[in-house]
């Protein structure tokens, strides 16, 4: 059958096509993708294009493929699947696959397996794995946005500590501790607060920085300081860039402990450092962002590494397990990833989004691969609502859930365009 993708040929060249997929495999699945979220780690892929280490090299003759953040429904499956998975069924996915050490990943390395496309083939590999798992929310897009929250929760889960009384390792950040989220406004940001005010190992304080007043507002308005306290946790939000001595200041908000647990999430010299200076005794800072310079470095106090037992570590990505987490706290309202979304956008705005990601203003930018329509702010649907019913529908939608995204507005945008699950 055809299928309608967003392809890689090299370097920031992505090409909008259509194409025919070959008859699956006894071991293969076809599907049909509803939405796709954009990743900065895309348009990372799009900038290095071949030099990238999970693209084959011969992507200029055989192209893949992008979107990795995506969900859907089950079309075909080949014999091998038949008593697991059936046809209708809801699906989300763990690109992060590591098949037999591996770097190849949806979104990165396969000609007919990706997110940015209207149907793709799921290689054997996947579902050997288990990172193909049915799916039972009312929205795609929380099946979606369950890829990236996975990566924060497998953030969390990452961290450690260490005691002084023997060798073991606690896994996690530190229960009761001070947390700092550096460069936290971000969409990936709001997924580590989101996760942070309620998971079980919880904080007694969460920090986040940012130096741009728009963003921590946003940042203060869709996860507040009130709900956080509800679940017992401090949210303090900091505009570092007007504090006279930011080590200084962020010190003192922990009443000079230093803080236990920090995620980097912008891959900047200053910042990595400011970070190392804050850390507690037994602090774990996690390089959470990851740089396109392979050349990327940091002054790090090894001293500190000696002394006083700080570690330094980064994690990508999540497993299983954090899919899993990710999925069953949205469906129980425990997180929510709408927090995340910003912009809302058709298969045809992939290609522009991808390729100016880091230029395009607020969080996450969300598509819907099976209709065309352009990248939009959600701040937006009002103005335009004046004159075109459907933002005017999908503008009372996200008001009703405080400025968010929602299933009823995706409901709206697939009843709009015909679309059906």
């Amino acid at each position: 059958m055809k299928t309608k993708a967003v392809r890689l040929y090299g370097t920031r060249d992505l090409r909008l096509e259509e194409f025919e997929l070959p008859e699956i495999k006894d071991d293969e699945i076809l599907v049909k993708v509803m939405s796709d979220s954009i990743c900065m780690s895309t348009y990372k892929l799009a900038e290095q294009g071949k030099k990238h280490k999970r693209a084959p090299q011969n992507i200029d003759t055989n192209p893949v493929i992008i979107g990795h953040e995506f969900a859907g429904v089950i079309v075909e499956v080949g014999e091998k699947w038949k008593d697991q998975f059936k046809p209708g069924m809801k699906f989300a996915q763990q690109p992060a696959l590591n098949y037999k050490g591996s770097l190849a990943s949806p979104g990165y390395s396969y000609e007919f397996f990706g997110g940015a496309c209207t149907y793709c083939i799921i290689p054997h590999e996947v579902m050997e794995l288990g990172c193909l798992m049915p799916y039972d929310g009312d929205s795609f897009f929380e099946a979606s946005l369950g890829e990236p929250m996975s990566c924060c929760i497998g953030g969390y889960h990452g961290n450690y500590h260490t005691n002084k009384r023997n060798h073991d390792l606690a896994g996690g950040t530190k229960a009761d501790g001070n947390i700092l989220v550096a460069g936290g406004c971000g969409p990936m940001g709001l997924g580590m607060i989101s996760y942070g005010i309620q998971f079980e190992n919880r904080p007694k304080r969460i920090v986040v920085t940012d130096i741009d007043d728009a963003k921590l507002a946003r940042a203060a308005e869709v996860i507040t300081p009130e709900k956080a306290a509800e679940n017992g946790v401090e949210l303090i939000y900091v505009n570092t860039a007007k504090m006279e001595d930011p080590v200084a200041g962020l010190m003192a908000i922990t009443d000079g402990h230093g803080y236990d647990d920090v995620f980097v999430m912008l891959p900047i010299k200053p910042v990595v450092e400011m970070c190392d200076k804050i850390l507690a005794f037994d602090g774990c800072m996690n390089f959470f962002a990851g740089p396109t310079d392979n050349q990327f470095s940091a002054e790090i106090n090894m001293y500190n590494v000696h002394y006083t037992s700080s570690h330094i570590l980064g994690t990508t990505g999540g497993n299983n397990d954090d899919l899993i987490e990710a999925n069953t706290l949205a469906a129980a309202g425990k997180i929510e990833p709408a927090v995340m979304v910003t912009h809302v956008g058709g298969i045809d705005s992939i290609v522009d989004a991808t390729l100016n990601l880091p230029k395009i203003p607020g969080g996450k930018k969300l598509t819907y691969t099976q209709f065309d329509m352009p990248l939009t702010a959600i701040e937006d649907f009002e103005e335009l609502g004046k004159t075109d019913p459907l933002f005017a529908k999908l503008d009372a939608a996200c008001k009703k859930n405080r400025g968010l995204w929602s299933a009823e507005a995706e409901k709206i945008l697939f009843e709009h365009f015909g679309v059906e699950a």
